[in-house]
C-alpha cells in the first residue's frame, strides 16, 4: 500500500524564500541599481500613484526593491508618506506619516522604523498607495513574504487600499501556493513591466 504524503506548505515556502534570498544577494549592484531605477520610474507614471493621497511604503533594506528613492521623491514632491513600524511580541504592524530621512532610526530586525514619539500614526487610509514588498510574486499578484505575517495581516484588514507589489522579473512565478489570509496585490511592477490585476 502506497502511504500518502503531507505537503507542507511551510516547507516548500521556506526553500523559495532561500531561493530568492540568494538570488537577490547574487545580483552585481551595478545591476540592482539599473532594474531599481527601472521600477521607481514605473512606479511614479502610475496613475494609482499620481492620483494617490498618501504612499504607504516599506524601507528597503539592501536585498529588497529600493524604496528610499520613492520616500525622497514623495517627500521632496509634498506627497504624504508613511512607513510601517513592527510591534515587538506581536505580528502586528502600523504605519507612520514622516516628514524627513531622520524620521527614521533602527527597529525590528534592525529595518528603519519611524520614530513614533515624532511621526503621525496613520488611522485613515482613505485615497492611500501601499507599496507591497516581496521575496517573489506570482502572477495572480499572490507575494512570497518573509514569513512574519506583518503585511499580510495588515492588509488583510485593509479592504479598499490600493496595493503595488514591487518585484525583480527574475522573481516571478506563474502561481504560488497561498494560505487563506494571503492578500494579492492590485498592480505588479517590475523593471520590464506593469501588471494591473485588480482594477
Amino acid at each position: 500500500m502506497c502511504e500518502k504524503v503531507k505537503w507542507d506548505i511551510r516547507e516548500y515556502k521556506n526553500s523559495l524564500r532561500k531561493r530568492y534570498k540568494e538570488l537577490r544577494l547574487n545580483m552585481p549592484f551595478d545591476e540592482k541599481e539599473k532594474r531599481d531605477s527601472q521600477i521607481f520610474e514605473k512606479i511614479i507614471s502610475l496613475k494609482a500613484f499620481k492620483e494617490s493621497l498618501l504612499v504607504l511604503t516599506y524601507v528597503s533594506t539592501e536585498i529588497e526593491v529600493d524604496t528610499k528613492k520613492l520616500i525622497n521623491y514623495c517627500l521632496e514632491n509634498s506627497k504624504p508618506v508613511a512607513v510601517p513600524r513592527c510591534v515587538p511580541g506581536t505580528n502586528e504592524m502600523f504605519f507612520y506619516k514622516i516628514s524627513c530621512m531622520d524620521d527614521l532610526e533602527k527597529g525590528t530586525f534592525s529595518v528603519l522604523e519611524p520614530k513614533i514619539d515624532r511621526c503621525e500614526k496613520i488611522s485613515d487610509t482613505c485615497g492611500a498607495l501601499c507599496i507591497v514588498p516581496g521575496l517573489a510574486f506570482d502572477s495572480e499578484g499572490y507575494r512570497l513574504g518573509y514569513g512574519k505575517g506583518y503585511y499580510d495581516r495588515y492588509l488583510s484588514r485593509q479592504k479598499d487600499l490600493k496595493k503595488v507589489g514591487i518585484c525583480y522579473c527574475s522573481c516571478t512565478v506563474n502561481n504560488l501556493a497561498r494560505g487563506r489570509f494571503d492578500v494579492p496585490v492590485d498592480i505588479l511592477v517590475t523593471e520590464k513591466y506593469i501588471k494591473v490585476i485588480n482594477k
